[in-house]
């Protein structure tokens, strides 16, 4: 084994690679990682050249860099060389969050995002009961500020077990 962890008799895979960017966390928010959050688009070795697709939540995301180094770090750490390729011409949306990173919220206390309709927009985020509580699991939950800590998230409150959280907005 090399320093980096990687055998340098077994080539580097693709499963390799998408396993290590699997625990690279999210930089807001930690307790889901990239791969969940669903901002790896697509994974591509040749040889030891490496090449990561990825879109950011947002266009503005001020954890673009810190994501972008963490990725490539990561592949370095394989014995890759990266190419880390922001793709912005198609836009993220929560439907990219996987099952489990959606659980992973959950238990971190989060409301996640409901999936999108599909047909019109649905404006879900303003529906006075339309979230479960995280923590016990009610819909008597209320909208307190549409405008959370990121653009991606909202406030709320529970009537039932009195605990505010945050709403995963659907995008």
């Amino acid at each position: 084994m090399t320093e980096g962890g990687s055998n340098p008799t077994k080539p580097l895979t693709t499963q390799d690679v998408w396993q290590a960017l699997a625990e690279i966390p999210d930089p807001e928010i930690p307790v889901i990682s990239l791969v969940d959050l669903g901002v790896i688009r697509d994974v591509q070795v040749e040889s030891d050249r490496v090449r990561i697709e990825f879109t950011p939540t947002f266009l503005g995301c001020p954890a673009l860099e810190v994501m972008r180094d963490g990725i490539a770090q990561r592949i370095r750490a394989l014995g890759g060389e990266p190419q880390v390729d922001v793709v912005l011409d198609d836009s993220w949306s929560t439907d990219r969050i996987t099952l489990a990173g959606r659980e992973k919220l959950r238990r971190a206390g989060f409301a996640p995002p409901a999936p999108r309709a599909a047909g019109e927009p649905n404006l879900i985020q303003l529906q006075k009961r339309g979230f479960r509580c995280p923590y016990c699991d009610s819909t008597d939950t209320r909208l307190d500020n549409l405008f959370g800590p990121t653009p991606c998230r909202s406030l709320r409150y529970c009537e039932s077990c009195r605990q505010p959280f945050e709403q995963f907005k659907t995008i």
